[in-house]
């Protein structure tokens, strides 16, 4: 899976009227830009890795088509981020859904620096540090396809609400509406745990 190297507003354009001329170097580079965060959107959303990278294959293969639809009210990110959003949707209607496995713990870089006190290494702080994780994952994957898809958006993604408002062609009131309904939930299902005794 190739890195992201985030275009500037000026070269996205660039490289979109080249595409529109067939220039397949030019598309092999939003390709690179662009084809990690969509997977990572995708994998979320979809049962299995093989079927991530069908999806994502997919898109861009649809976003190539149809790039002389791309009028720039938007930017590049967020027209395939809706191509994403649209071809999972259509997807999840086609075939039963399985929960999906997803996490919202952050990536430590190799880079970082690797400084944990000792107590971070004791078994019980790990054994709970793993079950609060699945108790989260498990109520993403309980949430409805709606709340999870603006959760992940402006979660993992970084998307603030107008943006994620115009990938899935919402106002943007409803946008914060979900939003809050996915933190309601998250929140639920956390109280339950913490009733139960955890952490």
């Amino acid at each position: 899976m190739a890195t992201n190297r985030k275009l500037d507003l000026a070269a996205e354009r660039a490289l979109v009227e080249q595409c529109r001329r067939q220039d397949y170097e030019a598309f092999s580079k939003i390709v690179d830009a662009y084809q990690a965060r969509v997977f990572g959107f995708v994998r979320r959303m979809v049962k299995n890795e093989e079927e991530a990278l069908d999806v994502t294959q997919e898109v861009f293969i649809k976003a190539y088509r149809h790039m002389a639809r791309f009028d720039g009210r938007c930017s590049l990110r967020t027209w395939l981020f809706r191509i994403a959003h649209n071809l999972c949707i259509d997807r999840a209607r086609r075939v039963e859904r399985t929960p999906v496995e997803t996490s919202l713990e952050p990536r430590i870089a190799d880079d970082e620096p690797f400084e944990f006190p000792d107590d971070r290494w004791d078994p019980e702080r790990i054994a709970l540090s793993e079950e609060l994780s699945a108790v989260i994952d498990h109520a993403i994957e309980t949430m409805s396809e709606k709340l999870r898809i603006v959760l992940l958006l402006h979660d993992k993604e970084d998307m603030g609400y107008d943006e994620i408002a115009s990938t899935m062609d919402l106002p943007v009131g409803t946008v914060k509406s979900r939003l809050f309904l996915a933190r309601a939930h998250l929140k639920q299902h956390l109280g339950q745990y913490l009733e139960r005794g955890g952490i």
